[in-house]
């Protein structure tokens, strides 16, 4: 088997909530799934805020937290999500999607990077976010689905979360012939401490709108440190 090419230029990948959104994606479809009246509000709002205290402290159970999120969605139709994630879309991605994160998703096309998007939100919610960002390249967790294409509430392949996030980098790449290290430079931008896997493998790790406990971190590493929504 012939060594991966090295390809020439620079590797750019983008975590996603609250780093080029200024919210979690995930958390917000939660509660927007209640406002839809799909789920008993109290018991979900519950649920829901569990699990992304869980996120922040970095214990998440992605597949228990996959199970409980996607329950509402196996029972509707692919036209009722459909309809509903462009809602979601429109009436609450799209004013998030600022113009400082516009640009500097554009800046690293502009110079030739390839750039991805390695996110632990799922795929369902995150695929027309990738298309908002002008984004291609999609590494999300996978949703499980029927041959006829139904949410069955489990997870394809390795979770994009944690240290996942790097199996589902060197996956990709290796897909397309290519490796990490075979990357003159790579940047990764990111504001959680969930990240640290895919961010210490960087030859530029910029803490983005990072948590406290991330900025403690690039601060002793003398990582960057970017606001971008001052």
């Amino acid at each position: 088997m012939s060594p991966p090419h090295r390809p020439k230029g620079n590797l750019c990948l983008f975590d996603l909530d609250d780093t080029l959104l200024p919210f979690d994606s995930d958390h917000a479809w939660g509660e927007f799934v209640i406002a839809q009246g799909w789920v008993d509000p109290a018991a979900f709002q519950r649920g829901n805020d569990a699990f992304y205290a869980q996120y922040k402290a970095g214990q998440l159970d992605i597949h228990a937290y996959i199970a409980f999120a996607t329950e509402p969605l196996r029972s509707r139709s692919a036209q009722a999500l459909a309809a509903a994630l462009a809602r979601f879309m429109r009436e609450v991605v799209m004013p998030g999607v600022r113009p400082e994160a516009l640009r500097l998703v554009q800046a690293h096309q502009a110079q030739g990077d390839v750039v991805a998007l390695v996110t632990a939100t799922n795929d369902f919610i995150t695929e027309p976010i990738a298309r908002a960002f002008g984004i291609a390249e999609l590494l999300a967790v996978r949703l499980a689905r029927t041959p006829g294409g139904t949410i069955t509430g489990g997870i394809d392949g390795t979770p994009s979360y944690r240290d996942g996030k790097v199996v589902r980098v060197r996956e990709w790449l290796a897909a397309r012939g290519e490796a990490l290290e075979a990357f003159e430079r790579i940047t990764v931008y990111s504001d959680s401490v969930n990240d640290l896997p895919l961010l210490e493998l960087a030859t530029d790790p910029v803490a983005t709108n990072p948590t406290p406990a991330l900025a403690v971190i690039a601060g002793e590493r003398g990582w960057r440190i970017l606001q971008l929504f001052e």
